[in-house]
């Protein structure tokens, strides 16, 4: 065997993605794991520059020509990468100068991060979800006992006013508004009974919501289907379930109705996914669950707060369908996220299958 054969039969094997590219940045060659991270031949790509891979952003381009000029290597964390197939992928990599006999070259090796800052960004939003629900339920706490006190309060001195009193209207105001306020904390609370894990057939749960949604709308918004019928049962509860997703498509239908879109549509879409880790827990195989709307989408500054209690985007909502929702979601070890792509809101529910 050759140097060059053992060269090639070594590389051929790391686990990393390996790239060579020459001193035009072409690509001369690519090991099976980039093949494999850019969903790519190495016939298709090679002889192409690596410019074709860095189409969003000219920064690691500009490293990769200052690297073979100052013959210095050079990494660089999160950088964004657009693939042949149009889909993107954020990597780290590092790119380390090489001087054969008859050329420069580059030694380029990517490791992906994309499952790694999805995994960062799923910790940090179900660790800032409990936190805000230990708050709010210390909160709740502080506020019910007085609203107790003051409600039993205006319905004493209500007794000994005559019913053709003028502050007998006041004391039903007081008592009508420390209802409003009590209901408020409640919602804020989420459900206050343990769920019951029942199997559930997660399409008949869409198909109630779904038709609860053109109910309500009276088919101004189109609903669209894309269900996986392989899905199995999975375990639930079907009540806080359907107020999940409820709460989800009706923030997607408020989104839709206050938008300019002549054809609002709202898509819902269902598949299973193999070895998906939700947090730090890995689940061999996963029920996920699409809502895409085409309207306006989600300011950028609210995006990542938009699960947080009293947050809302409109002037006359609540801000509390959200996190209900991803409460729910949570007691049934799931996870909600959500994105903004172009012309399109898309709101993503996992849900474990091998729980």
């Amino acid at each position: 065997m050759t140097d060059n054969q053992l060269h090639h039969l070594l590389l051929d094997n790391l686990s990393t993605a390996v790239l060579l590219l020459n001193d035009g940045l072409e690509i001369c060659y690519l090991n099976p794991a980039a093949e494999n991270l850019l969903a790519v031949s190495a016939i298709r790509l090679c002889g192409n520059t690596v410019d074709i891979l860095f189409t969003e952003d000219e920064t690691p381009l500009s490293s990769m020509r200052e690297a073979l000029d100052s013959n210095h290597p050079f990494t660089q964390r999160q950088a964004p990468m657009v693939l042949p197939d149009h889909s993107h992928i954020t990597v780290d990599f590092t790119a380390t100068p090489v001087q054969t006999t008859s050329a420069r070259m580059l030694v380029v090796e990517m490791q992906s991060m994309d499952r790694l800052m999805r995994i960062n960004r799923e910790e940090a939003l179900i660790t800032t979800h409990d936190t805000t629900r230990n708050l709010v339920r210390g909160l709740a706490h502080e506020i019910k006992n007085p609203l107790g006190g003051i409600r039993g309060a205006a319905q004493l001195l209500a007794e000994d006013l005559d019913d053709n009193s003028e502050l007998k209207e006041y004391t039903e105001i007081i008592s009508a508004e420390t209802d409003r306020l009590c209901s408020l904390v409640d919602r804020l609370l989420g459900p206050n009974t343990m769920p019951k894990f029942l199997p559930v057939n997660i399409h008949e749960v869409l198909e109630h919501v779904a038709t609860l949604a053109e109910a309500e709308t009276r088919g101004s918004i189109t609903i669209r289907r894309n269900y996986d019928p392989s899905i199995p049962e999975i375990q639930g509860d079907r009540g806080q379930l359907i107020q999940a997703l409820l709460n989800v498509i009706r923030n997607a239908i408020q989104a839709l109705q206050h938008s300019k879109q002549k054809r609002p549509t709202i898509k819902l879409i269902t598949r299973i996914q193999r070895h998906f880790t939700i947090g730090k827990v890995h689940h061999k195989v996963i029920c996920r669950i699409d809502i895409i709307d085409n309207g306006p989408g989600i300011p950028e500054h609210l995006l990542d707060r938009i699960f947080f209690p009293m947050i809302s985007g409109r002037a006359d909502g609540s801000g509390l369908g959200l996190p209900i929702a991803q409460a729910a979601i949570n007691l049934h070890h799931g996870l909600i996220e959500c994105e903004n792509e172009k012309g399109e809101t898309r709101f993503t529910i996992y849900l474990p299958l091998d729980t």
